[in-house]
């Protein structure tokens, strides 16, 4: 069983192409499940969508790499040669490389952030509630949530990373002479949401608002800073209000359009608007960056900011390799370990534990007939213990007398080598 990945991300797709592949979170089990049924020899997948990356997983024939990019663009609307053209296609040590890296941070726009390996872990939950999760695919994520654990705590990967969120709140400082001055609406209430929430509300800004598809889970996060709540059928004639505007829904289509922001500028006499767009796919349109008195940025015009600080972190990032580079090796020992094309011994012992289970299984029935037709405990145990014997050297003792003499002779030296040992007890 070969081990490998395919994925598109940050360095190799725009985000508008990113977009025609998220999928939330709540998706993955059925998106699995799809993809299980249309590709053949798919016994192990795992799908790891978030606003930078989609990337599948697979444990199984290598040919169904190649069927699972087929699969994958006609899911997306595109061409395969399209998506070939912006993906990446790993396979063996570099999909553990790659793994263990997405785990600890290092593959992030954002050098070092926390927040991937929760998302890589809801993705293995998702994975394994949709039954795709499988002895290897486990291994492997086990293995890099290990991993990412030790870069944490034995570096300093995260001590100087800016979060995207962290990133808005500086720009729009830049923007505006004082934050204390200005109103901010939060539309969605997930996890990069709250983040904006808290990073915003440190500045003590003069309004918040929380603009959600369920006013339940709006409420609640707004209780947490004192903002309003807003539904999303509002914000059209509301966002005049505002004068900083960060998005973040996990909606298929935009939520803020181009003629919303344009009537809210002519409202409010074009004093600017700062707007962040953290959702992919998009949550504002596009268009409305043009605009005069608009300063919009998404998830990928905000690279270059939280890339500040990074010769802080080259040593933690050469720790952080070296660390990984154990984990790979050790991942691909506990592979070949399992191939017996590679001289793997673990298929072959569990074949024989499954062998000698079975005798053991038969001559307990047998003996316990014997027992019950009124045979001696002593006659049972004996009988028992001969059947053992017998059924154990069968072959062996076959392999003895079989083939030419240098055959033969080989043989001898290896049954040698294995039961006619000085300590009865190795």
């Amino acid at each position: 069983m070969a081990v490998w990945a395919l994925g598109i991300n940050h360095h190799t797709a725009p985000l508008d192409l990113r977009g025609r592949f998220a999928f939330a979170i709540d998706r993955v089990p059925e998106v699995l499940n799809g993809l299980r049924q249309t590709v053949a020899r798919q016994p192990e997948a795992t799908l790891l969508s978030t606003c930078n990356r989609t990337e599948i997983y697979g444990a199984s024939d290598d040919n169904a790499l190649e069927h699972t990019l087929t699969w994958l663009a006609q899911t997306g609307g595109v061409s395969p040669q399209v998506l070939r053209e912006h993906s990446y296609t790993l396979r063996g040590d570099a999909v553990a490389r790659h793994a263990f890296r997405v785990a600890s941070g290092l593959d992030s726009m954002v050098l070092g952030e926390a927040q991937i390996l929760g998302q890589l872990k809801d993705a293995v939950r998702a994975a394994e509630d949709a039954g795709a999760l499988g002895t290897t695919l486990h291994q492997l994520f086990q293995r890099s949530f290990a991993v990412a654990k030790q870069v944490r705590t034995s570096t300093e990967i995260g001590a100087h990373s800016i979060s995207m969120t962290a990133a808005a709140v500086r720009l729009a400082g830049q923007l505006f002479e004082d934050l204390k001055d200005i109103r901010v609406l939060f539309v969605g209430a997930g996890e990069m949401i709250e983040l904006a929430a808290t990073h915003f509300a440190a500045k003590n800004p003069k309004g918040m608002a929380i603009a959600n598809r369920t006013l339940e889970r709006g409420e609640a996060l707004a209780g947490r800073f004192g903002a309003e709540v807003l539904r999303l059928a509002d914000i059209p004639d509301r966002l005049h209000e505002f004068d900083a505007v960060v998005s973040c829904t996990a909606s298929t289509l935009p939520i803020i359009g181009l003629g919303a922001v344009e009537r809210a500028l002519k409202k409010r006499r074009h004093r600017p608007m700062f707007m962040v767009d953290l959702a992919v796919p998009r949550d504002i349109e596009p268009e409305v960056k043009a605009l005069d008195d608009i300063y919009l940025y998404t998830v990928d015009d905000l690279a270059s900011v939280v890339q500040t600080g990074m010769e802080n972190r080259q040593a933690a990032v050469a720790q952080a390799e070296a660390i990984i580079d154990a984990g790979v090796k050790s991942f691909m020992h506990w592979m070949d370990q399992r191939d017996p094309a590679r001289g793997g011994v673990v298929p072959l012992i569990q074949q024989l534990n499954s062998q000698t289970e079975a005798w053991r299984e038969a001559e307990l029935a047998r003996a316990r007939k014997l027992l019950a037709k009124g045979e001696s405990v002593d006659t049972v145990l004996e009988a028992l213990a001969r059947g053992l014997t017998q059924k154990m050297m069968h072959g062996t003792l076959a392999e003895l007398h079989a083939g030419d003499a240098d055959t033969r002779a080989a043989t001898a030296h290896t049954v040698s080598r294995l039961f006619l040992r000085s300590d009865p007890r190795r």
